[in-house]
């Protein structure tokens, strides 16, 4: 089963110094039939104006993702980490018993960031940070295996939620498939470019549901490349 979700229908909010798309109910716009994709709670497409920027804020029984899109993000918190990331560069924390941080966009240009939240299996654990300085070529035409909560997995990231995280990006006549296996599920965002998924017209910031089918992405010939992120998860969890 596919569904395709059309950026211009999710949630958004305006202020002076940033401007969000919210695929799931996030701060004041609230669906209750659109809480959460399984275990994946919240995917924010974020836009910071220079100098500006989220200030010290709490965080518990959560593993949240922040993958840079374009700008520089500045992190900080009370475990006292702090350093600034770039594009195609990945910082995680798990919330755990509770840790306070803040985001910043400290360079001169906008910041644009997917904040991603996922529901952890176990909760209380220790907070925990770290962050992955990925360059763009190791996703080229391929899917590059951000993060995921299996034991035996090569991911770099590790975090507590049954999940895997793909990036990738891919140049237009260059057929890049992904085996969704059964109870398994996925949440495809298209967050640069455009591409066709199984037939479908997928725009930069939609987003598509996937339930127990196995897709093929092609970069529409409109397009240089497509820049795609896809969180797959046991199904309905």
């Amino acid at each position: 089963m596919l569904r395709y979700i059309d950026n211009k229908k999710m949630g958004r909010s305006s202020h002076d110094w940033l401007e969000s798309i919210h695929h799931f109910s996030f701060a004041g716009y609230y669906n209750p039939d659109n809480m959460r994709f399984g275990a994946l709670r919240v995917l924010n497409d974020d836009e910071v104006q220079p100098h500006r920027g989220f200030d010290t804020h709490s965080h518990k029984n959560m593993e949240i993702l922040s993958y840079v899109i374009d700008g520089e993000l500045t992190h900080a918190d009370s475990m006292k980490n702090e350093e600034t990331l770039t594009r195609g560069q990945v910082q995680y924390m798990s919330a755990g018993s509770g840790v306070y941080h803040s985001e910043y966009n400290l360079g001169d240009s906008p910041l644009r960031f997917l904040q991603i939240w996922i529901l952890p299996n176990r909760n209380v654990c220790e907070p925990a940070y770290g962050s992955r300085k990925f360059t763009l070529e190791e996703r080229r035409d391929r899917w590059m295996h951000i993060a995921s909560g299996m034991d035996k997995s090569a991911a770099p990231i590790r975090v507590y939620a049954d999940i895997n995280v793909y990036a990738t990006i891919i140049a237009p006549n260059t057929p890049l498939d992904f085996e969704i296996n059964a109870d398994r599920q996925a949440y495809l965002v298209v967050i640069e470019g455009a591409c066709d998924i199984n037939g479908i017209p997928v725009y930069e910031r939609d987003a598509l549901e996937i339930v127990e089918e196995n897709i093929i992405l092609k970069t529409r010939d409109t397009c240089d490349s497509s820049h795609i992120l896809i969180i797959e998860m046991a199904k309905g969890s």
